[in-house]
């Protein structure tokens, strides 16, 4: 099968997330600077989930290019990550919300390393239909960079019941470390 239906459905999902995201931040009732004060919670969740879905978005585009077909098993580990991307407008309006309080921050973190999880499988299971010599298993390597996200978000579900503060930092690290797009599958292509 084409990889062709796949991109398109998955980015239509994602801009689909993104909207549902933004139209969950509701306009204040007043026209001044203060009317916005209590929304800040509100707005900087939706950063957050609006970089990491930026992110998630970007990474696919890059991992699709090195995959030359898709068959059942992919479309099914696709949809899988796209089922937790899903879950990020609830996760992140309940955040904002409730102003970072515990359970909100630990849950956006169990979403956060679903989602992670779902990409780690999504890439195992192209590299098992594509092969182990091929360009995309050379690409990805051993992928270092998601495996560390998946512990440091282990590490912040719980240390948001103690410090959600910290465990948001966390998160934030996380999107930093991936704010540049993967440049393996890039840098494996052209060579």
């Amino acid at each position: 099968m084409g990889k062709g239906r796949l991109e398109a459905f998955s980015d239509g999902v994602i801009a689909i997330i993104i909207t549902i995201m933004v139209l969950e931040m509701k306009v204040p009732h007043g026209a001044d600077w203060a009317a916005l004060r209590p929304l800040t919670p509100v707005f900087l969740s939706y950063v957050l989930s609006f970089v990491y879905l930026g992110i998630y978005w970007n990474n696919h585009h890059h991992l699709l290019q090195a995959v030359q077909h898709v068959n059942g098993p992919i479309l099914w580990a696709n949809l899988h990550l796209l089922f937790w991307l899903s879950l990020f407008p609830f996760a992140t309006g309940w955040m904002g919300e409730n102003h970072f309080a515990a359970l909100p921050v630990a849950l956006y973190g169990v979403i956060l390393f679903l989602a992670a999880l779902a990409y780690f499988i999504l890439t195992r299971v192209l590299v098992a239909h594509h092969g182990q010599d091929s360009a995309l298993a050379t690409a990805i390597g051993r992928d270092s960079k998601g495996k560390i996200s998946m512990v440091v978000y282990a590490v912040a579900i719980p240390l948001a019941f103690v410090n959600s503060g910290l465990a948001c930092a966390l998160y934030i690290l996380v999107a930093a470390i991936w704010l540049i797009p993967d440049r393996r599958i890039e840098k494996t292509l052209i060579s």
